[in-house]
């Protein structure tokens, strides 16, 4: 079958291997590996420590900001440039105005991502962490989450979506029972890119971050980490240096404007470079078009994966989840399977929830049908 992404093939060459775990870190463009090379080329030609030089890493945090923005829909000074989806919860765990009683509510942690779990859990010497019971998709009760709130409540932080089964949370609702009264952090790492033409303002959010390197097929060492005009008075920048603040009064500083409050030291400016012509590309390509690819591709997976005795397969239905399928077969131990898919050639991850371990796939917009038909087959196999 003619693959829906012809022009990708390029981009994309065979490898003899079958890459299923973008959830985790996706390929590539070989356009963007030749953006990073030619940046850095320049930026060696121009002299680093020079006006030309500061000019270029001038231009990629511009145009980074600008594409971002427009892909959230917020402003470019909203966003800051980090490392990771890490890095932007840890700004707002790390800098995070508490009063005495306060509290705050998150998920059942046996359901969350650790980097979405720790910062939080960190915080038990200065607030309450109230978390709330889930069921086995991760989905909660909204009378339990109404029921977690008071006013001494600090702030309430949920993933968009969940890194184990793929379940897209309710969060506009959440939005919409906080208004704006109670801070709002999205961890947005898996639904940036994998959502199509998404309008993340719809969430209400305060404070998002999300990296470069799953769904927009970026480099590593690459977050931005969305803070809204209105709650950046409320955050104390977790670090502090010359980029950051400026010296008044001779002994004392202050913090500058966004985005530069939340920017001390250097940034990955040539990783940023490659996350920016990822982004041009897959803007070719069109979001929604490669939404659509995603889906198929799942379903196709999740419906052969149906088809073989002893499969037990998690998350929600269609609709309700990213390209993310968690499967385990019975009588075997999840990470044999992943060891011996990879040994095959065909890469997934050991995930889970809670105690249970479990394959997780997830395929992007380049894999084709006919991987994944070879890697249900492969499957097959290790019954």
């Amino acid at each position: 079958m003619r693959p829906l992404f012809p022009d990708t093939a390029g981009e994309y060459p065979d490898t003899g291997r079958i890459y299923l775990n973008n959830a985790s870190v996706s390929r590539m463009p070989a356009s963007s590996v030749r953006a990073m090379e030619d940046f850095l080329l320049e930026y060696n030609r121009a002299g680093p420590d020079s006006r030309a030089a500061a000019g270029l890493v001038e231009e990629v945090a511009h145009r980074i900001r600008k594409t971002i923005s427009g892909m959230v829909r917020c402003q470019p000074d909203e966003i800051a440039l980090t490392q990771s989806t890490t890095d932007g919860i840890n700004a707002v765990a790390a800098g995070l105005a508490v009063k005495p009683n306060a509290n705050m509510v998150i998920r059942s942690i046996a359901h969350e991502h650790h980097a979405n779990t720790f910062p939080w859990l960190r915080l038990q010497d200065r607030l309450e962490v109230r978390t709330l019971p889930v069921d086995e998709d991760g989905f909660f009760e909204f009378g339990d989450l109404e029921a977690s709130l008071d006013g001494n409540t600090a702030l309430v932080a949920m993933s968009h979506a969940l890194y184990n089964t793929g379940s897209i949370l309710p969060l506009e609702r959440v939005g919409r029972l906080l208004g704006g009264q109670v801070p709002f952090f999205v961890d947005a790492a898996q639904t940036v890119g994998s959502l199509g033409e998404y309008d993340f303002s719809r969430l209400n959010s305060d404070y998002m971050s999300f990296n470069g390197s799953k769904w927009l097929c970026g480099p590593m060492g690459t977050g931005l980490f969305y803070c809204s005009r209105a709650a950046a008075a409320n955050l104390q920048p977790a670090h502090v240096g010359g980029e950051s603040a400026i010296l008044y009064d001779s002994t004392k500083i202050a913090f500058k404007d966004m985005p530069d409050r939340f920017e001390t030291g250097f940034r990955n400016f040539v990783g940023l470079a490659g996350l920016l012509a990822s982004l041009e590309y897959l803007a070719r390509l069109g979001f929604d078009n490669i939404r659509q690819q995603n889906i198929r591709l799942c379903r196709m997976l999740r419906e052969g994966l149906a088809d073989i005795p002893r499969v037990n397969l998690y998350g929600p239905e269609e609709g309700k989840r990213v390209g993310i399928i968690a499967f385990n077969i019975e009588g075997r131990d999840p990470a044999y399977i992943a060891e011996r898919l990879e040994e095959r050639g065909i890469v997934m991850a050991l995930r889970e929830i809670g105690e249970t371990k479990m394959v997780r796939a997830s395929p992007h917009f380049y894999n084709t049908e006919q991987e994944i038909s070879a890697a249900i087959d492969v499957i097959k196999d290790l019954l």
